[in-house]
């Protein structure tokens, strides 16, 4: 039986659309926020909201207490955790289960194991999963490094063994590049908390694709693949524009891609959504594992797009222990783009008061916004303000429906990268589908 009342551990627009199935299957809907976020439009359109503490996340978003005694006091019934924060915390997720509340998500077990990159990738290994050739355990001295990048062969990609987002991942073609990306990496690994910094050096595929697949693990033990979704329009390692399906995947490849996505799934017993990610070789047309995302995705609604498959629901139905089957069918072509508070030539975030807000409406658009006109988006968090996603019948259809629609989207007050779209839409690289991960980085260069 699904929980009457549920408490969304998140902001902005995430929030804001997991608040709204919630509201839709006729559950309670619970949010809590920030000072300043106390306008946003998350906060008025729950049923009850609840003040977390200041504007610093670690003294509101994150501060695990103060998010249970909300839930505690508002009699919220589950959590769900959306994606950041604390959505990939098992200890989080322990503390809520203790508590008495019913988790929305996967168990902490799944969260630990494909938590740390490494550990995750020698399970995939172990699994029969594709892995690119790398280290099996922590590197954590520059000495080590240098060894470990001989061994493998440069180029060498260099990441910290936990956290997300691209943050701390550096390209080494050689060892003086080696010893720069190793001291970024370290870095961002101290500010993930790791007392001793815990590094990944893999092999580095050139000219990539980055190809993900949405999967649900269901009560009755069950892995099922919703298809994938194409991530390779990034910036700075970081995604923004995402698509289904994927315009450089072969059947062949993609009937793999998918196989080895949900044995990833069953390896940790997974439950709930979930996505695993993968690089494509353009080159040597085949992929490697790259890490599993144990969360709702940023871009899920592309996958609810073309497969009419509310996720947000199926992770309600699953956490409340409904079983039933999962018979998927996708049809049609759809594609997300991140809008930003940030400038769109380097990328900078550009917060500030939003004056003027006005969303695209026609055939196939659905906007998943967490600000409107009045609103202030603030240096404390993400600046993704909203995403402009676009279903059409066909690639070409939702790419024109989405021309239309990044003109239509007019945002004033804070610097944003609508522009950006509007570019890529008319690069021949982007149009045909032959593009990879560089595709953005060769635009401004």
């Amino acid at each position: 039986m699904l929980s009457e009342s549920v408490l969304v551990a998140n902001r902005g627009e995430i929030a804001r659309r997991i608040l709204r199935t919630v509201r839709r299957l006729g559950l309670r809907a619970v949010a809590v926020h920030s000072e300043a976020d106390a306008d946003l439009p998350f906060v008025r359109e729950a049923d009850e909201a609840v003040l977390l503490g200041p504007a610093e996340p670690a003294k509101s978003y994150l501060d695990v207490e103060r998010v249970l005694a909300a839930a505690r006091s508002t009699g919220a019934e589950a959590v769900h955790p959306g994606y950041g924060f604390l959505a990939e915390n098992a200890a989080f997720a322990r503390a809520v289960t203790a508590t008495g509340l019913t988790w929305i998500g996967p168990s902490p077990e799944a969260v630990e194991a494909m938590g740390d990159k490494i550990n995750a990738r020698n399970l995939m290994e172990a699994a029969g999963v594709p892995v690119a050739d790398g280290t099996r355990q922590p590197v954590t001295g520059l000495l080590d490094a240098v060894a470990e990048a001989a061994r493998i062969g440069y180029p060498v990609m260099v990441k910290t063994a936990s956290g997300g987002g691209g943050i701390g991942m550096g390209v080494a073609r050689d060892e003086a590049a080696l010893t720069k990306a190793f001291d970024t990496a370290s870095r961002a690994a101290a500010r993930f908390g790791e007392g001793v910094p815990a590094i990944l050096i893999e092999r580095y595929i050139e000219r990539a694709r980055h190809v993900e697949v949405q999967i649900l693990g269901l009560v009755n033990g069950t892995v099922v693949a919703l298809g994938e979704r194409d991530c390779s329009v990034q910036r700075r390692h970081q995604k923004v524009v995402e698509e289904t399906p994927s315009p450089g995947l072969t059947p062949e490849l993609r009937e793999h891609m998918l196989k080895a996505a949900v044995r990833a799934g069953e390896v940790v017993a997974y439950r709930g959504a979930g996505t695993v990610e993968f690089l494509v070789d353009t080159v040597r047309r085949d992929f490697v594992f790259l890490e599993m995302n144990t969360r709702l995705q940023v871009e899920h609604p592309v996958t609810e797009l073309v497969t009419g498959v509310d996720l947000v629901e199926q992770q309600l139905r699953i956490a409340s222990g409904e079983s039933y089957p999962m018979g998927v069918e996708s049809a049609g072509h759809a594609v997300e783009f991140r809008v930003y508070a940030e400038d769109p030539k380097r990328f900078f975030p550009g917060p500030g008061l939003i004056t003027v807000w006005e969303e695209p409406e026609g055939d196939g658009v659905r906007v998943d916004s967490g600000y409107t006109a009045g609103n202030t988006v603030t240096p404390y968090y993400d600046p993704l303000m909203a995403k402009l996603c676009v279903y059409g019948e066909s690639r070409a259809q939702a790419l024109e429906r989405a021309r239309k629609a990044a003109e239509a989207f007019r945002i004033e007050g804070p610097k944003h990268n609508l522009p950006l779209f509007t570019e890529l839409l008319s690069r021949d690289e982007f149009v045909s589908g032959d593009y990879d991960t560089g595709l953005v980085s060769r635009m401004r260069s």
